[in-house]
Formats: structure tokens, sequence, C-alpha cells
């Protein structure tokens, strides 16, 4: 009896992984053996199949290649270069099946006003910071000794 999809899996020094699945070979970016300690986590997995670490860690990477997809689109909606922890939510809020279970644990976004521009300098009183021993600020240097 042979299977249509003969599976070989193998893991380098790296932590990296290469499955071949009916000669059409695979790199998994993410580390095996990270994703079967991230497993062990769960109390109620004991042992865990090659070919289903394989699975997970393949579906993981092709989850976080979804989410950056996204989350890169809405960032070019907002006409920005970098994909800011908003962009993710909206992403994530537009994927139904993935708002189900990751919304709640998305941290919540600040609620601090946009970056203006403030020219707003304050004196530093010699209280900021404490000094080590037997140094002194560098405004002691340019002041006026009488």
């Amino acid at each position: 009896m042979t299977r249509a999809f003969d599976t070989m899996a193998g893991e380098d020094e790296e932590g990296t992984s290469t499955v071949a699945v009916a000669g059409d070979t695979h790199q998994l970016q993410i580390p095996i053996s990270r994703v079967k300690k991230i497993m062990k986590l769960d109390q109620d997995i004991n042992k865990i199949n090659s070919e289903a670490l394989h699975l997970i860690a393949s579906s993981t990477e092709l989850f976080l290649e979804l989410l950056a997809e996204k989350s890169a689109q809405v960032a070019l909606e907002k006409k920005r270069k970098t994909i800011k922890l908003e962009h993710l939510r909206v992403a994530v809020k537009r994927h139904q099946p993935t708002s189900d279970f990751l919304l709640d644990s998305l941290p919540m976004p600040s609620q601090q006003p946009d970056r203006s521009p403030k020219v707003q300098s304050r004196p530093r009183s010699s209280t900021d910071k404490p000094l080590p021993s037997r140094t002194r600020r560098i405004e002691a240097f340019f002041q006026k000794c009488t």
C-alpha cells in the first residue's frame, strides 16, 4: 500500500526544518524545536508526532504571513510605511475567523494624541537624576565662576 504523499522531515543544527512532500521541499522559517517547546507547555500533550509538528509549524507560518499581508494592506490604505498595532487590529477585525479568537488577546491601543512637533524645553533641575560620587553636571562647567 503506497500513500499519495510520502513525507520526509529533517531538522538541521539551526533548528529550522525541511519538509519534503512528494518531492517538493519546503524550508520552514520557524524553529521546530521552539514550536515543540510551546506545544509541550500544554499539559495534555505528552508526545508530538513529527508530521503533526511540521503541520502546526507550517500552519503558523501561513497564519503569520496572512496577518502580515493584511496589516501591510491596512498600512498602505492609511498611507503609512510602518505597520503599527492599530493596523494589525484593523486587519484582525476585518477577518472574522481571526477576530473571534485573536482580537481579545491584542493589547488595547494607547490613547495618546498624535505627535505634533512640540518645542518644549524645560530647564533640568539638579534633582532630575542623582549623580555618582565625585562627578558634576555639565552645566557646572559653563557656569561663570565668581
